[in-house]
């Protein structure tokens, strides 16, 4: 099994027409992804790599049954896709675009909670379930099919465990970038939930840095509600406080909570061990599968 995406996601892309939509609409398909409709205001009746192109999300769901988007539109624009994904019946939404206003993205929150739509990002890399499909701007080839869930805020630590799980044989069930921005549309809650629910997932790492509470949420939540066990990373140890660091939730207010040795000794405390490096949580989910 997977988490919200396997082979009959069915896949419209919103910017498709773009540089970076066009390029990883190419990549996707070439991965196996089923993506049946582009959408773009005021290009509708072209084709991009042999995929029609709509005008709107809705007439794209409505003549291609897409079931999910990933949004590659530009931050000033990005919140009125976000909201048009949202009025349709998607189930799942992935926004990939970077440099999303915090005030637009409060928005689409409060929109968000009003439906049954899941969102990913923005501020992310997406979501693979590896020879299924891929929903963003992941590279496929490090991953491979597995047993082992991954959820983090930051791509490039994604590729980092994920390279060492799978050149241990190590396979992943799905793995989710859920992005490092303030306001984000899926908690590590949220897909650890999901993991928990799923039966072939058989341990998960999680990937947490610096700024806000999330991981502190996350590791009460593990404490009460999970049986998969977990493996779990923190990045930015050396960051010094209230210097925001890569993402822009990346930052630590000086409270007392947000820093990396708040969220490892919360992850600790809720049975979570902690890697100092990839090669490390990838000994502790080898421990697990053991």
């Amino acid at each position: 099994m997977s988490i919200l995406v396997d082979d009959d996601t069915r896949v419209v892309v919103q910017g498709i027409t773009g540089g970076e939509g066009s390029f990883h609409t190419d990549q996707m398909i070439e991965y196996g992804t089923n993506v049946v409709a582009g959408a773009v205001p005021g290009k509708g009746g072209q084709e991009v790599a042999g995929v029609p192109v709509y005008d709107t999300v809705h007439d794209a769901v409505s003549e291609e049954d897409a079931d999910a988007s990933v949004v590659f539109v530009p931050p000033a624009f990005a919140a009125d896709a976000l909201f048009e994904a949202l009025d349709t019946s998607l189930d799942l939404v992935v926004a990939i675009t970077e440099g999303v206003p915090t005030q637009d993205m409060a928005k689409v929150y409060r929109r968000l909670g009003e439906t049954d739509t899941h969102l990913i990002g923005p501020n992310c890399p997406g979501i693979i379930t590896p020879g299924e499909a891929k929903l963003g701007i992941l590279p496929g080839n490090i991953f491979s099919s597995g047993d082992v869930g991954l959820v983090s805020r930051s791509g490039t630590l994604t590729y980092q465990v994920v390279d060492n799980l799978t050149q241990r044989g190590i396979g992943q069930t799905t793995a989710v970038g859920i992005g490092g921005d303030p306001i984000i549309g899926t908690s590590f809650v949220d897909a650890l939930e999901l993991f928990e629910a799923d039966t072939d997932t058989e341990a998960v790492v999680m990937c947490g840095e610096i700024g806000g509470e999330d991981e502190e949420q996350a590791a009460q939540f593990i404490a009460q509600q999970m049986d998969t066990p977990v493996a779990g990373f923190i990045a930015g140890r050396t960051a010094p406080p209230g210097k925001r660091m890569g993402h822009a939730g990346a930052i630590v207010s000086g409270s007392g909570t947000g820093t990396a040795q708040s969220k490892i000794e919360a992850l600790n405390d809720a049975g979570v061990p902690v890697g100092d490096t990839p090669e490390e949580v990838a000994d502790h989910i080898e421990g697990f599968l053991s």
